[in-house]
């Protein structure tokens, strides 16, 4: 069957069969193929004059065979061999979102001056050349090399390298024990705390206790951060288990005394304390356990008689000063500032009594003012309370109640021949800044503040607190006339001080140094 060459155009053209091409369906030249027919198409209209009497309308009303049904009629048949297209790609790629069917949006006038209007309009060229070629492709698979983190061709070492630049990979790939410990031997040697952490936990979940436990003992970097690792989540079964199995008695003792932390009733911690005791402690931890139940013991006692008193309003010194909190669980300084606050006139025998609370806690004899406190009686020593920690907190507390007596007592010693002495373990200078921040009356603070041994400390403090006699007599002992005279200048006129500093001055019994 013998064809023309422009036959055979129009029918590899027209036809549903199309020729074979190396390039795609969508390629420029086929486009250009396609614009060229429709544009042709379009001038055989355009030329054609009907001469019949009879108009023909399309369902739109507008007359058939004119340009702009023409221009439609073009628009719908590429838009319908757009759709079928797209039917069949759907047929074959069922899984990919169906396409919405483009809108004609042509216009006659666009067409004849040959660009688009100002909206979403386009000319016609560019609307028939871009309709077809438009294509939408199902969107290509990544590179199966980018997947290969999920994958299990992974070297331990090339594992370990990748969690240490923190990307993912999976470890459930070393199933046998020999990987394992070969992925584990691999962390360790990165010197990586969270890779080795990483590893740890994924054979604490897929080994047995007794596996695990008996391979990291032979490995003591690993050990030391499953230890610290189950410390931070709490893990204290597991972390009991690791210590009874390493034989660490003294750690396994201080595992288990922290469980007390996390009990909230005091006479259940008390009761688990006194269970801690005879725990495999060293000598000075086991001592901190005793005190610790001795201490919590006492402060439940102390609690409720306390509670009860405050109930009942009997009491002058809960009615003057409530109560701001529990003292249970409290620390031993705390609790020995609230004896002396609240206690401090009671009883030797009293569990409450500061006096008892001092010998109970192994304040040396030596250390603590007797006389003040009226204690003789030694009971079992068992805590151990610095003297300057004592008389600072016992200070404190019998100053802001404004007990000057009681003050005065805390600082008088006798020795065995029956003197009395003041004695300060905290240095004299820091009891005056003590009181004077209690605003302690000036005849107690020049009292403290004669019994500084520095001279010039003496008179630093005496004229920063305003003792005048403290500065008056020390400036009359040192001969020192000038300094007097500038201090003259600092009291008021016509005052008692003034007086005296003028009697000093004109006194012919003291030789000036100057």
């Amino acid at each position: 069957m013998n064809r023309t060459k422009g036959d055979e155009e129009e029918y590899w053209n027209s036809s549903k069969f199309k020729a074979f091409t190396f390039d795609d369906e969508d390629d420029e030249l086929s486009q250009l193929k396609e614009s060229k027919r429709a544009v042709n198409s379009l001038r055989d209209f355009v030329d054609d004059d009907d001469d019949d009497d009879l108009e023909r309308v399309s369902w739109s009303g507008e007359p058939v065979g004119s340009i702009s049904w023409s221009i439609k009629e073009t628009a719908g048949n590429s838009v319908s061999n757009h759709e079928r297209e797209q039917l069949k790609s759907r047929n074959s790629f069922s899984s990919y979102t169906p396409l919405p069917k483009p809108a004609s949006t042509y216009s006659l006038s666009s067409f004849f001056r040959g660009r688009t209007r100002p909206g979403s309009f386009q000319s016609l060229s560019d609307a028939l050349s871009d309709a077809p070629a438009k294509s939408y492709a199902p969107e290509l698979g990544r590179p199966k090399g980018e997947y290969r983190d999920y994958s299990n061709d992974w070297s331990p070492s090339d594992t370990v390298r990748r969690l240490r630049k923190g990307k993912v990979c999976s470890l459930e790939r070393f199933r046998s024990l020999q990987d394992k410990l070969q992925l584990l031997e691999e962390a360790v040697s990165m010197h990586d705390g969270n890779v080795i952490t990483a590893v740890l936990i994924f054979l604490k979940r897929t080994l047995s206790k007794e596996i695990l436990f008996r391979e990291l003992e032979v490995r003591q970097v690993a050990l030391r951060h499953l230890i610290h690792f189950l410390k931070e989540i709490g893990d204290q079964k597991l972390l009991l288990d690791l210590f009874r199995f390493l034989d660490r008695t003294e750690e396994l003792a201080l595992s288990h005394y922290r469980e007390h932390l996390n009990i909230q009733d005091p006479e259940k911690r008390k009761e688990f304390l006194k269970t801690c005791i005879g725990l495999p402690f060293s000598a000075e931890d086991s001592a901190h356990i005793q005190d610790h139940y001795t201490l919590l013991e006492r402060q439940i006692i102390i609690e409720a008689n306390d509670r009860h008193l405050e109930s009942a309003g009997q009491t002058e010194i809960f009615r003057k000063h409530p109560r701001k909190a529990s003292i249970l669980n409290m620390p031993l300084v705390t609790t020995l500032f609230y004896s002396c606050f609240y206690h401090y006139t009671e009883a030797e025998g009293t569990f409450s009594s500061p006096v008892n609370l001092k010998k109970t806690f192994k304040i040396p004899d030596k250390q603590y003012v007797l006389t003040a406190l009226a204690a003789r009686a030694k009971l079992r020593e068992t805590f151990k309370i610095p003297d300057k920690q004592y008389v600072l907190t016992a200070l404190a507390a019998r100053a802001k109640l404004r007990a000057w007596h009681d003050v005065d007592a805390l600082f008088t010693t006798k020795n065995w021949l029956g003197y009395t002495k003041k004695r300060a373990p905290i240095g004299f200078h820091r009891v005056v800044e003590i009181l004077h921040k209690n605003s302690a009356p000036v005849q107690i603070l020049q009292e403290y503040v004669n019994l500084v041994e520095d001279v010039d400390t003496k008179l630093n403090l005496a004229t920063k607190f305003k003792c005048h006699d403290v500065v008056i007599d020390t400036c009359r002992d040192l001969k020192d006339r000038q300094q007097l005279l500038a201090y003259r200048s600092k009291v008021d006129k016509g005052s008692a001080e003034e007086e005296k500093i003028d009697a000093v001055l004109n006194s012919s019994q003291i030789r000036w140094k100057n």
